[in-house]
């Protein structure tokens, strides 16, 4: 059965598409079978895996409203060997439209019940908005993923989207926890970088992810080419910082339940 992972935070600009992206094309490396979907009406992250998101017939819009369902909808991503739900500008319209159907929050876990058996990690690139969309997200979710860059209002917003969490957990996902935040964008030059940092392990400890992804040209190309990272440029620093990143999720999603950590807020 998937262990499905929102990677979210509402504050844009963090590297999370980036973050959702090239995680779950360092995840299929790993011969783990993923699912990643985009739900943002962005569309970065269908963009970034080289799927026109003017053309697809089917998205993650179609899938909520029950338009289509998600076997449907799904593109298959030859040269990362994964699966996409896509997105775009048609999900702007989600908020309202979701606000006039039953159980509006539960609407992508009741889209992903009837394939969670068919992947071993879904991962969700949310909006950059504490909406009905990130809702849906964290309701289907059994953990989040959340991007800090290290730089300055880094933890500002912060403590909204842990008490979205908090909310989710106590109507409809209790077992919703925080996996790990990613620091993103990090240069070990600047000093503000490493102050961040630092007070993100003060504050937050074992559930900081150890790896750091770095600032870097070639990771900030590979979208443009349709591409994740590790496909573009695997000799990349960027490359190596989200095959090492892939690697520790693996290792935490081993874990048994007990042993999971948790976010001290």
């Amino acid at each position: 059965m998937a262990t499905i992972i929102a990677i979210t935070n509402q504050k844009g600009g963090v590297g999370k598409t980036t973050t959702a992206v090239n995680l779950a094309a360092c995840l299929a490396a790993l011969r783990q079978n993923v699912l990643l979907i985009d739900l943002d009406p962005q569309g970065n992250a269908t963009m970034g895996c080289g799927v026109d998101k003017h053309t697809v017939p089917a998205t993650s819009y179609d899938v909520l409203l029950g338009e289509a369902t998600l076997t449907d909808a799904l593109q298959w991503i030859e040269k990362a060997q994964m699966q996409l739900l896509p997105a775009n500008g048609d999900l702007t319209a989600a908020e309202i439209n979701l606000l006039e159907k039953e159980d509006a929050p539960g609407r992508l876990r009741d889209a992903l019940a009837p394939v969670v058996w068919n992947f071993d990690v879904i991962l969700i690139d949310c909006p950059p908005a504490l909406n009905m969309l990130t809702v849906n997200a964290l309701t289907a979710a059994q953990s989040v993923i959340i991007p800090v860059q290290c730089e300055y209002y880094a933890l500002e917003g912060l403590s909204a989207l842990l008490d979205t969490i908090e909310k989710v957990r106590k109507s409809t996902n209790p077992g919703l926890r925080i996996e790990g935040l990613v620091r993103t964008m990090f240069d070990p030059r600047n000093r503000l970088a490493n102050e961040v940092s630092g007070q993100l392990l003060e504050h937050f400890g074992a559930t900081v992810f150890e790896t750091l992804i770095p600032r870097n040209v070639r990771l900030a190309e590979a979208p443009s080419y349709g591409l994740p990272i590790i496909h573009y440029d695997d000799s990349s620093r960027g490359a190596q910082s989200y095959r090492d990143l892939a690697r520790e999720v693996r290792k935490r999603l081993r874990r048994p339940a007990g042993g999971q950590v948790e976010a001290r807020a």
